[in-house]
């Protein structure tokens, strides 16, 4: 026979618990007989907790024993939760991933076939916009953690704000097929003065930093991904600029 668990979750016209949503979810999926209580209001949300003598909901009772919110839920499933605090590549692979596919779905609408020049520098100036975007979407977080490692950001802060400008400028200066010595030197610059720091961050003094290339608040690892971003920057101007002169 199925076990019985009873959620309790809140959901009104003007919000919806998504953790009793996520809570319900994982009970349905272990194959659990589920009574979806309801709580219609904030009063009863209070009345609740208050009865039970509980400080949030989703609140789980599995065969009328209280097991506990949504976190309680998971790890009594013997399920893992990610750390908010662990450091992780995913956002950065997620980002490279899709700005590839999308060079590569370029490639193939504008020529029919895969041309492999194009595809390394639109994945280079999309990745550049998309990174961009990240740190222009707070600009104060990224900059909290840029100016702990980036070595001109440090001595001149204004230069963290600018350098989210900058990354973004480039970037489309790279899909636009203009003239290289309007947005080729910029990224030469920025990308320059990113490696320089990371190595001497990383590499040199050894510290362990997150990196701000996702934007501020990241769990990616100041390192390998970091100085690859700065890499790419460099490489992609001094190509321009080369073919153009």
């Amino acid at each position: 026979m199925k076990k019985k668990a009873t959620l309790y979750r809140m959901e009104t016209s003007d919000h919806i618990c998504p953790f009793g949503l996520k809570a319900k979810h994982l009970l349905k999926k272990h194959g659990y007989e589920l009574d979806d209580q309801i709580l219609e209001s904030r009063e009863q949300t209070d009345a609740f907790k208050e009865q039970h003598d509980v400080k949030t909901t989703p609140q789980v009772f599995i065969e009328g024993k209280r097991i506990g919110g949504y976190d309680d839920l998971v790890a009594y499933l013997g399920l893992q939760q990610q750390d908010k605090d662990e450091t992780t590549y995913k956002p950065i692979i997620a980002i490279f991933s899709v700005t590839f596919l999308m060079s590569l779905a370029l490639s193939i609408n504008f020529y029919d076939s895969i041309n492999y020049a194009s595809v390394l520098m639109w994945f280079i100036g999309i990745s550049m916009c998309v990174l961009a975007v990240q740190k222009l979407r707070d600009l104060e977080a990224f900059t909290n953690q840029f100016i702990t490692y980036d070595l001109l950001a440090m001595k001149y802060i204004p230069y963290a704000k600018v350098y989210a400008f900058a990354e973004a400028y480039a970037g489309v200066g790279m899909l636009s097929g203009l003239n290289p010595m309007f947005y080729a030197p910029v990224s030469l610059f920025i990308g320059t003065v990113g490696a320089i720091s990371v190595c001497k961050a990383v590499y040199v003094d050894k510290r362990d930093l997150k990196c701000a290339c996702v934007g501020g608040d990241s769990n990616v690892p100041l390192g390998f991904v970091s100085l690859t971003e700065n890499l790419m920057m460099i490489f992609a101007a001094s190509y321009m600029l080369i073919k153009f002169l």
